[in-house]
């Protein structure tokens, strides 16, 4: 999967939106991280120029035992390492894997929305 093919896979799902919102940090890593948002909150980013992992939420039942099976499944860098994973790519994580990970950080974000929030997206 390429840097393409992974956002318009995050753009497809439901009321999903992108900024950057790091533009003016010292950090050229953190300057060049894409968001993935569904309302007012992000579920994902990732760096469009290293392309190296993304970083998603997780179900903190999950966390170990993903990161246990998975080389490539690592604590949220830079995010609360109980909540949030990053999932390296090129690595023991299929592309399928990767993208359904990526769905239920989709769903834990959007589940956790105002009410208000949760009906605009439908």
């Amino acid at each position: 999967m390429n840097i393409e093919q992974f956002r318009e896979y995050c753009l497809s799902l439901p009321g999903v939106y992108e900024k950057m919102p790091f533009p003016n940090v010292a950090d050229r890593y953190s300057r060049d991280v894409l968001c993935f948002y569904v309302g007012s909150k992000w579920f994902c980013y990732v760096n469009i120029e290293v392309f190296d992992f993304c970083c998603i939420k997780c179900h903190p039942d999950d966390t170990l035992e993903l990161q246990a099976n998975f080389a490539g499944i690592r604590p949220g860098w830079h995010m609360n390492k109980k909540y949030w994973i990053s999932v390296y790519f090129n690595q023991d994580v299929p592309d399928e894997q990767i993208k359904e990970l990526v769905r239920n950080s989709y769903e834990i974000v959007k589940d956790s929305l105002p009410k208000r929030e949760r009906e605009a997206i439908g």
